[in-house]
């Protein structure tokens, strides 16, 4: 039992290593281009199931949303789910989910990679958390990068399978002077 603990560990962290946007283990970058100096938390040798279990469902979450856009972002969520956007009026059901979330992966580019996870003393229940980044087009073409922090609660359903029940974002502020610049005259 214990070395088929130890060789998924390895696995998560062989997979976070590949999966990773950025050179630190299982965070994308800040918008200034420093790396989180958090430890990771899956090189524990103490680390617990059920967090590697958590970041193995947010990797595949990831994963998914990357290839398949906003179809597989929804298809993740539990029937009773809530998406709690920055600025947006909370996202309640899996359906109203789906209607909301149509982008296609060549116009929207979401990513990210748990930071920490923690399972619920029940084991049925658990939370990962981190930054992400979404990048995308404005109408002139140009590239537009929107980064921010989110936390996902998972829930494990009646039939075994992991469902999302709340995921919550928050867009990174802007930086220092940019509300007050003046648009370009290009």
């Amino acid at each position: 039992m214990a070395g088929s603990w130890r060789r998924t560990l390895r696995l998560v962290v062989l997979a976070g290593a590949v999966f990773a946007p950025c050179a630190g283990f299982g965070q994308l970058a800040f918008p200034t281009g420093d790396a989180q100096t958090a430890p990771n938390p899956l090189s524990d040798p103490t680390v617990k199931p059920g967090k590697i279990l958590l970041f193995d469902l947010e990797a595949r979450f990831a994963k998914d949303v990357l290839a398949r856009g906003g179809a597989a972002f929804a298809d993740w969520f539990a029937e009773d789910g809530v998406v709690l956007g920055n600025g947006q009026m909370p996202l309640v059901g899996r359906v109203a989910i789906a209607k909301s979330t149509t982008w296609l992966p060549k116009d929207y580019q979401l990513s990210w990679t748990p930071t920490d996870a923690v399972m619920g003393p029940s084991g049925d229940i658990g939370y990962t958390w981190s930054h992400f980044e979404g990048h995308s087009k404005d109408v002139n073409g140009n590239p537009v990068t929107t980064t921010g922090r989110f936390i996902t609660i998972w829930r494990k359903q009646p039939d075994g399978n992991w469902k999302v029940v709340l995921d919550a974002g928050s867009n990174e502020p802007a930086a220092a002077g940019d509300c007050c610049k003046l648009p370009s005259g290009n």
